[in-house]
């Protein structure tokens, strides 16, 4: 008669403890059906699955186990685990899986709590809870802005995603943390290509009112922009009519403009991971390729697609050269280079803030919003605004420890 038994393990973590344990079981020939281990604080949780068909080699296996535990220091507890249970077990296994990221400068228990109160109302049960950012230190001696990110994993089938998604959202709202909720397949352990919005996103300015500012018209342009990344005007008749505003500026300004913008927080830390990681990055926008090819060569970005601004004998015309970069246009872009580089969509992320960047993600493998207005953030797939720009390598399963040791 097969018997299958849980043994769970529970102490301070030393070292050859797993080979002594796996030594003991292997020498009463004990089939291997299932084990994980985390270690919190120097404290070591351990649970292996075991089988066999000899009873007498599991009780004296269990015998040993028992003495070993002793000797190095462990709680050891055994459960026996009906054949009827295992195979509920392993039929769950080809159930959706899906992960759960928690971000905010700091975590608080009553944060986690709300966030897993979500998990249960959906039906889920929590599997794996993961720290992706680094060690939080209590002195406040730490440099840098501060970042607290919890991974959840989950198992179970989701009730009701719309639901799920506006909690979230009430989450972000409410208590100042965002929670992004993405299928863990295959495709999230393998995204290739990263897209980005220039303005807002990538920088914190609007190029387009720095250039309205230099010609006088700030203003006029300043509320044209706000009524565009809302949603209320269409693009591009609302981008001639700032472009057009800049007729007969000096072309000069543009080097001035370009030394002063500022990156967005955490836009170089997550840049140089991509790079090291062997993502292919590119700009998208809808501000303007002298700008954008600045930025490509200050933080090595691959390759960008934005506006030319039309500059005729060193004025500017008031016009642009070519396809105005709208939303369509950057849903296009992001296509034609996910189909040169001969991957899927599901391969690919966008991150923007206003909604002629919507195209783009609702299209992309994981679609981002940044510090986006409440239009942008409601119809994205996920979106931060708690921390910086980098928070983007959470949603990655990118853990701070794996960034200090590149």
């Amino acid at each position: 008669m097969r018997e299958i038994i849980l043994i769970s393990f529970l102490g301070p973590d030393q070292p050859n403890q797993f080979t002594r344990l796996m030594r003991v079981l292997s020498a009463h020939s004990l089939q291997i059906l299932d084990v994980g281990q985390a270690v919190i604080h120097n404290q070591l949780t351990l649970g292996i699955v075991v089988s066999s068909d000899d009873q007498t080699a599991t009780a004296l296996a269990m015998k040993e186990i028992l003495i070993l535990a002793h000797e190095i220091g462990l709680t050891v507890r055994f459960k026996p685990i009906s054949v009827a249970e295992y195979n509920q077990w392993v039929q769950e296994g080809g159930q959706t899986r899906y992960i759960v990221t928690a971000l905010a400068p700091e975590l608080k228990a009553s944060d986690l709590q709300a966030v897993t109160q979500i998990v249960s109302n959906q039906g889920f049960n929590i599997e794996t809870v993961t720290r992706l950012s680094g060690r939080p230190v209590l002195d406040g001696a730490e440099a840098g802005p501060k970042r607290a990110c919890v991974q959840f994993s989950l198992k179970g089938q989701m009730l009701d995603a719309t639901a799920m998604r506006t909690a979230c959202l009430r989450l972000s709202t409410e208590l100042g943390i965002d929670v992004a909720v993405q299928e863990d397949n295959v495709y999230r352990r393998n995204r290739r290509l990263v897209c980005f919005d220039m303005d807002s996103t990538l920088i914190e300015q609007e190029v387009i009112d720095e250039l309205a500012k230099e010609a006088g018209v700030g203003a006029q342009v300043a509320e044209i922009t706000e009524r565009a990344m809302q949603g209320e005007l269409d693009f591009q008749q609302s981008f001639r009519a700032r472009v057009a505003l800049l007729k007969g500026m000096d072309a000069s300004v543009l080097p001035k403009i370009a030394e002063r913008l500022t990156l967005s927080e955490g836009a170089e830390r997550l840049i140089s991971t991509l790079k090291a990681l062997g993502y292919r990055t590119a700009i998208l926008s809808g501000g303007f390729q002298y700008f954008a090819e600045h930025l490509q060569a200050k933080l090595g970005i691959d390759e960008v697609h934005a506006n030319v601004l039309d500059v005729q004998d060193g004025i500017v015309t008031g016009e642009v050269k070519g396809h105005i970069v709208d939303g369509a246009r950057k849903a296009h872009l992001l296509m034609t280079i996910a189909e040169e580089m001969g991957i899927s969509m599901e391969q690919t992320i966008a991150v923007g803030d206003g909604a002629n960047d919507l195209p783009m993600l609702s299209i992309a493998g994981l679609g981002v919003a940044f510090r986006a207005k409440p239009l942008v953030r409601q119809n994205a797939n996920q979106a931060i605004s708690s921390v910086g720009l980098d928070g983007v390598l959470y949603l990655l399963g990118v853990h701070d420890k794996d960034l200090s040791r590149a």
